[in-house]
C-alpha cells in the first residue's frame, strides 16, 4: 500500500498543487468534514497557514466550506476534481489548437517560414541521421516524409503499429496515388490473414508478409526512418532518420517480390 508521503508527491504532481494543499487535501479526504485545528494536526501543516491553503483549495475546487461555528471544511470527491481537471484540460487544450491552427496564414508565420528558407544553409531534417523521440514526433516525420515522396514509399511495419497509423496513412496513400507514386507495405506474417485482408482493404493498398517485425519507412530509395525501439513502447519509441541510397536499397530488396 502506497504510504502517506509517496501518496503526497504523486497528489502534488497530478493534481497540479502545492505540497501543504496535497497534504490538507488529503487530511480532508480522510476525514470527510474536519475543522482548522483538526486539519491540522492530521496534515502537519502549521495551523497559522493551514487558513491559506484552505482558502486555496476552495478557489481550486478541491473543498468546500461549510458555514457554522466553528467553520468546517468538506472534501470535494476525487472523481468529480479529476473530471473537473480533465474538462479544463481539454478547453484549454483545444483553444490552444485554434490559436495554432490560425497561425498558418498570418503574417507573422509567413516571417517565419521566410527566415528558414532564405537561410545562408538550409537544413531539412532527413538530410542528417538524428534520433527523434516519442510516438507522436515519429508519426509527424513519418507524414512529411510520405507527403513529400516523388516516386516511391515502402513502409514495414507491425500490423498493430499499421493500425494505429491507418487514420492518417489512407489519405496520404490516396494523394499518392493520384500522383502515381509506387506504394508498397508489408507486415509482420505472424497476423492472421483476415485481419491483414481487412486491414489492406481498410488502407487501399495491397499489405505484403514478411518475417521481420521492424518498422522502418523508406521514402524515393533514399530517406529512411527507422524506429529502433520495441513494439509496445509508445511514447518511448525511439526512431532514426537516415539518408543513404545505399543503404535504403539493400532493406528494399530484403521484402518480398510478392
Amino acid at each position: 500500500m502506497t504510504n502517506r508521503q509517496d501518496l503526497t508527491k504523486k497528489v502534488k504532481y497530478h493534481f497540479g498543487l502545492n505540497i501543504y494543499e496535497s497534504k490538507v487535501w488529503l487530511a480532508l479526504l480522510s476525514k470527510g468534514i474536519a475543522n482548522v485545528g483538526e486539519i491540522a494536526e492530521l496534515s502537519g501543516v502549521p495551523r497559522s497557514r493551514v487558513y491559506d491553503v484552505l482558502e486555496s483549495l476552495e478557489k481550486k475546487g478541491f473543498a468546500i466550506a461549510k458555514l457554522g461555528k466553528p467553520v468546517k471544511f468538506i472534501a470535494v470527491k476525487p472523481a468529480i476534481v479529476l473530471d473537473r481537471i480533465k474538462n479544463s484540460l481539454l478547453k484549454e487544450a483545444n483553444e490552444k489548437v485554434k490559436v495554432l491552427g490560425g497561425l498558418e496564414g498570418t503574417q507573422d508565420y509567413k516571417e517565419l517560414e521566410s527566415l528558414y528558407s532564405n537561410s545562408i544553409e538550409p537544413v531539412q531534417v532527413e538530410d542528417v541521421t538524428s534520433a527523434i523521440k516519442g510516438r507522436s514526433n515519429i508519426y509527424s516525420h513519418m507524414k512529411e516524409m510520405i507527403g513529400n515522396a516523388q516516386k516511391e514509399v515502402v513502409l514495414v511495419s507491425t500490423y498493430d503499429a499499421l493500425k494505429r497509423k491507418s487514420g492518417f496513412l489512407k489519405p496520404l496513400f490516396d494523394k499518392l496515388k493520384n500522383k502515381n507514386v509506387s506504394i508498397t507495405v508489408a507486415s509482420n506474417e505472424n497476423e492472421d490473414m483476415k485481419n491483414i485482408i481487412n486491414l489492406s482493404r481498410q488502407l487501399g493498398v495491397p499489405i505484403k508478409r514478411t518475417r521481420t517485425n521492424a518498422r522502418m519507412l523508406i521514402v524515393d530509395n533514399s530517406k529512411m526512418l527507422l524506429t529502433i525501439t520495441p513494439e509496445g513502447s509508445d511514447e518511448n519509441d525511439v526512431g532514426v532518420i537516415m539518408n543513404s541510397s545505399f543503404f535504403a536499397k539493400t532493406l528494399s530488396c530484403l521484402l518480398p517480390s510478392a
